[in-house]
């Protein structure tokens, strides 16, 4: 599918309880969907050989990048996720972008693959976050992001020098089998803490 033919599906009039089925597909380009409105969609198991720019876009709907693989820069700054935006099992090659962007459902990393940068710096997520069992290679920053609903890291696997200055958790935080380089990542390590924590 060309990046024009897929851009021209997602950007349909949003329909509550309606979303376009579009899994599996491979998309033959860099897909721009920058400062788009975009209806709700499932992508489960695309492949975004170029990558995608989806810089300030907001999506309406739900949002299923499951198992997607982007093997282009990956670039979420500034979107607006006012559904569920789950990314289980997505691999990101090249950097993923999430700086600035707002995950007002659930945020759903749970095994996501992350080779060659991440940044979540200023992100803010209002619903349940989860990076269970991620992995993280090359920078990743978490630098003033706030994570409202709580931030489940279940036997995640982040970089010795992930930044997470004044990164802040409210609610619970959950951190059993995560690691920060080759040592435990601890409560400490972030900004604030208001709820409780589990180790």
């Amino acid at each position: 599918m060309t990046p024009a033919e897929l851009r021209e599906r997602l950007a349909a009039p949003w329909r509550h309880g309606e979303h376009a089925d579009l899994r599996g597909v491979t998309c033959e380009g860099r897909l721009d969907l920058s400062g788009l409105e975009v209806a709700g969609f499932d992508l489960t198991g695309a492949r975004f050989p170029d990558g995608i720019d989806a810089q300030g876009a907001r999506f309406l709907g739900l949002s299923w990048l499951r198992e997607v693989r982007f093997g282009g820069l990956a670039d979420f700054s500034g979107a607006v996720f006012l559904n569920d935006a789950r990314f289980e099992g997505a691999r990101f090659d090249r950097e993923a972008r999430f700086s600035g962007a707002e995950f007002r459902g659930i945020g759903r990393f749970d095994g996501a693959r992350f080779e060659a940068g991440t940044d979540f710096s200023g992100a803010v997520g209002y619903g349940n976050c989860s990076l269970a069992q991620v992995s993280m290679q090359g920078p990743a920053s978490f630098r003033d992001s706030e994570w409202l609903g709580g931030l489940w890291c279940q036997d995640a696997a982040l970089p010795a020098d992930t930044d997470l200055t004044e990164t802040q958790v409210h609610g619970r935080l959950w951190l059993r089998g995560a690691r920060q380089g080759n040592g435990a990542l601890k409560p400490g390590a972030f900004g604030m803490s208001f709820g409780y924590s589990y180790t």
